[in-house]
């Protein structure tokens, strides 16, 4: 089993100093010597914890509560805010995973959370609850932007698509490592229903599959992906991961490689970190260009001639 436990076992790291080079374009990368906190919100449960970004891995044992049901904005906000403050983390970067789709930081989709998150502006919400600046993110984009810097996709080029499976499907498609945001393959139709109702681990446990039957959807479900993508790689994440030699074997005639996720359930909490990290950087790089065209046009005003100067001719 996962572990939960409901108070933090060690104290807070200290915050860690920040740093003057920024990388706007390109996410966190290993050796990049920073704690974040990431946390993840998922159907059925919301975790976090800061993560160590020069290794890809938590910090210090994740923090996990369950997702309030109904999972209204406001219901999964103090859930959010319970994680983080179990770490001592006012004030400090944070990033957060949606299950849904995510434009600048606002929440477009809900497909399996309440459907009033539709249209919020997530990180406006998070961040006055939490008077932290908060990054939101798709969650299967965050653990695909993790398991392509530090898991099972670094270093590989073409197209790779990491699905991760849990109370849905979700999806990360990368094109040699640059990421296509916001894909949700979950709900291709699959056997005249969405993939995720037939394919996601939560499917399986509400029709008490055994592993052999659902490794058959999954089967399906992949045959289906790669028809329409033809991936050079499929790497499998979500809590189920971490019991991929029970399913994994069954699967057959896919073409491109299967791999289980790297950071197993943790990809999203480590992506989420990654994700704050870079929209700091950016925010820096931002300042940093205005600071300089602020004094470019101190120099252009003081050079300027004063007016009625001239030669006395």
């Amino acid at each position: 089993m996962e572990p939960t436990h409901t108070a933090p076992q060690q104290q807070a790291p200290q915050q860690a100093q920040s740093q003057s080079q920024s990388q706007p374009e390109a996410a966190v990368r290993p050796g990049d010597a920073v704690s974040v906190l990431g946390v993840d919100i998922g159907g059925s449960g919301i975790k976090g914890a800061p993560v160590d970004l020069a290794r890809g891995d938590l910090a210090v044992e994740r923090f996990k509560v369950l997702t309030p049901q109904p999972s209204t904005p406001e219901a999964v906000a103090e859930s959010v805010r319970e994680v983080v403050d179990s770490f001592g983390w006012s004030g400090r970067p944070v990033g957060v995973t949606f299950p849904g789709v995510v434009t600048s930081g606002t929440t477009r989709t809900a497909a399996n959370v309440d459907k009033s998150w539709i249209d919020v502006d997530t990180a406006a919400l998070l961040g006055e609850r939490l008077g932290s600046p908060v990054t939101v993110v798709n969650d299967a984009d965050a653990a695909g932007i993790a398991e392509m810097t530090f898991g099972a996709g670094r270093g590989r080029t073409g197209t790779v698509i990491l699905l991760t499976f849990g109370t849905g499907i979700g999806s990360a498609v990368f094109i040699d490592g640059r990421l296509v945001p916001n894909t949700e393959l979950g709900h291709l139709e699959l056997a005249g229903h969405e993939a995720e109702k037939r394919a996601s681990t939560k499917a399986k446990d509400d029709h008490n599959l055994s592993w052999h039957s659902w490794a058959h959807r999954v089967q399906k479900y992949l045959e289906h992906v790669e028809m329409l993508f033809s991936p050079e790689l499929f790497v499998i994440g979500g809590g189920v991961s971490r019991k991929a030699s029970k399913f994994l074997p069954l699967i057959e005639g896919i073409k491109a490689e299967i791999v289980p996720a790297q950071l197993l359930n943790n990809a999203g909490i480590v992506g989420a970190a990654m994700a704050a990290r870079t929209a700091m950087a950016a925010q820096v790089e931002t300042a940093d260009r205005a600071a300089t065209a602020d004094r470019s046009a101190t120099r252009d005003s003081a050079a300027a001639p004063t007016a009625g100067a001239g030669s006395a001719d």
